[in-house]
């Protein structure tokens, strides 16, 4: 990986974005993707677009990841000085103990803590063997009272994150850093857009990074509509099955082993031509990919593929071992050859083509 590439991944990691709160990917995303779109547009909700055209008259076509982060928000500060807060997004609550979170205030100080709950010491041998509750958890800053927590600035409301660097794994291509659900969605639309921007492409190319994925495909829905596309996909993460902990079942993705393409999950069926279309590039160009199932969770082509007159759409997916946690791990490959079929797949999707998947005749 170019060094250049790999620096904007430690960018969008190290950015600090939840749900309602996605300023800092959202000015990343616009100063990265402006020397290649001849537009730049924003919905309602704050989901940004960068759009490059192509021959007049050509489809559109619609590329998304999302740049919200699984976190937390401010929602009370105890007399003692303690944080209470509310989870954004899906949070298991055995991944969250004494782990290391920044809260950012309205004025852009970092205040650093740490998740605290009740130490083995004072639980009962049947309290230890049970899910800690998330409700019963809290952050401690180092406050010693609501006073002093308020002279730094804290308030109900404020965004708070998981706090850990990027980091290459031990010199090899496994890629670990935080949220990686979804920046890296977010990195390959804005390679692809790059990638087309130089070598031409047919249509009209809108590659943005959507607000609100974790808390219910909020932004794609407005985005969706607001472009009106011929043609969706969403860029998004899913499931890896390699490690020890996962049963047959779930063991459906291996890091390494190339994009996954998205069969079913809890938000749609994907449009069937267009997943067999994607699979054809792949095979013509010997693109490694995976087939994946997501019985829990949806993405963003859940949105896009119900916006205006209905929208075909498909999510192509980064394999991740250990979502929505402080430490995520992707592999490098699997970035790498994602841009490349997402490029592949928007230069082949011109008029003739569009309009063939398009059609039920």
């Amino acid at each position: 990986m170019e060094e250049k590439e790999e620096l904007l991944l430690k960018k969008l990691t190290a950015a600090k974005a939840v749900p309602g709160n996605e300023e800092e990917v959202r000015q990343l995303f616009v100063s990265y993707a402006r020397p290649f779109a001849d537009e730049v547009l924003y919905d309602g909700l704050g989901s940004v677009m960068a759009k490059s055209s192509g021959k007049p008259d050509e489809p559109a076509i619609l590329i998304a990841g999302h740049m919200d982060e699984v976190g937390f928000m401010v929602t009370n500060i105890t007399e003692q000085g303690f944080i209470k807060f509310q989870t954004l997004g899906g949070w298991w609550g055995q991944v969250m103990l004494a782990q290391q979170v920044e809260i950012k205030t309205s004025a852009g100080e970092i205040i650093h803590g740490v998740i605290g709950s009740k130490p083995p010491h004072v639980l009962s041998v049947e309290a230890r063997k049970k899910p800690y509750d998330i409700a019963d958890m809290f952050i401690d800053i180092g406050a010693t009272s609501k006073n002093e927590a308020a002279k730094w600035g804290i308030k109900p409301g404020d965004m708070i994150t998981p706090s850990i660097e990027y980091r290459r794994l031990n010199g090899s291509k496994y890629l670990l850093a935080k949220a990686w659900d979804n920046r890296i969605g977010t990195a390959i639309s804005l390679r692809v857009l790059e990638n087309l921007a130089k070598e031409g492409h047919p249509n009209t190319l809108y590659a943005g990074s959507n607000v609100q994925e974790e808390v219910g495909l909020r932004g794609a829905r407005t985005s969706t509509h607001m472009v009106n596309p011929d043609i969706a996909f969403a860029l998004d993460t899913g499931t890896a099955g390699d490690t020890p902990v996962m049963t047959q079942k779930e063991a459906d993705s291996i890091l390494g082993k190339g994009p996954q393409i998205l069969i079913y999950d809890a938000s749609m069926i994907p449009h069937r031509k267009l997943r067999d279309f994607v699979i054809g590039v792949a095979e013509e160009l010997n693109i490694p990919f995976q087939y994946t199932v997501i019985t829990g969770g949806g993405t963003d082509a859940g949105q896009q593929h119900l916006s205006r007159n209905g929208i075909p759409s498909l999510a192509i997916t980064v394999a991740t071992r250990y979502l929505h946690s402080h430490t995520s791990v992707i592999h490098e490959e699997d970035y790498l050859n994602t841009v490349r079929l997402v490029t592949e797949v928007v230069k082949r999707l011109n008029k003739e083509v569009v309009a063939e998947l398009r059609s039920f005749d």
